[in-house]
């Protein structure tokens, strides 16, 4: 669900009650976590992690005008999600989290095209998501994704 909050703090105090304290804790886990660099803003109606445009100029290739995307958490209708594009774009960090994710977390991994979804809110691996934020740095993060947009022209 993509909100319509203009603001980081618009955003969590418009989320439900049971989204609260989970999101909170997500959002903390990450801010703490985030290679300088990276900052936060709203970014496509949720939590944005981005490389900014005084870092990276060229901006997101499919709009220009947005800032490069790194991370983002959202409450979503039956979950709250993270989205980590940086678990697809390099292949030791994703086989590092789902390795992880297995020892520290009792159920199956819920995966999509760099989505987490969490439906169980007592079952949030915080630290690891913290973690998982800070395992790219920003400069290393332009690289792979400078790579990726020349390899697809």
């Amino acid at each position: 669900m993509q909100s319509k909050a203009t603001s980081p703090q618009q955003y969590l105090d418009e989320l439900p009650e049971d989204r609260k304290e989970p999101i909170h804790k997500l959002r903390q886990q990450i801010l703490d976590n985030l290679p300088e660099g990276i900052e936060e803003q709203m970014n496509y109606g949720m939590l944005g992690y981005v490389i900014p445009h005084a870092v990276y100029p060229d901006g997101y290739h499919c709009d220009p005008k947005l800032p490069l995307p790194f991370m983002n958490l959202a409450s979503q209708k039956n979950f709250v999600a993270v989205y980590s594009m940086v678990l697809y774009a390099k292949k030791e960090v994703m086989d590092w989290f789902t390795s992880e994710y297995t020892k520290q977390c009792k159920y199956k991994l819920d995966m999509g095209k760099s989505c987490i979804r969490f439906k169980r809110m007592h079952d949030i691996p915080f630290e690891l998501i913290g973690e998982l934020a800070s395992k790219v740095s920003a400069d290393e993060w332009i690289d792979i994704y400078e790579k990726a947009v020349k390899n697809r022209k």
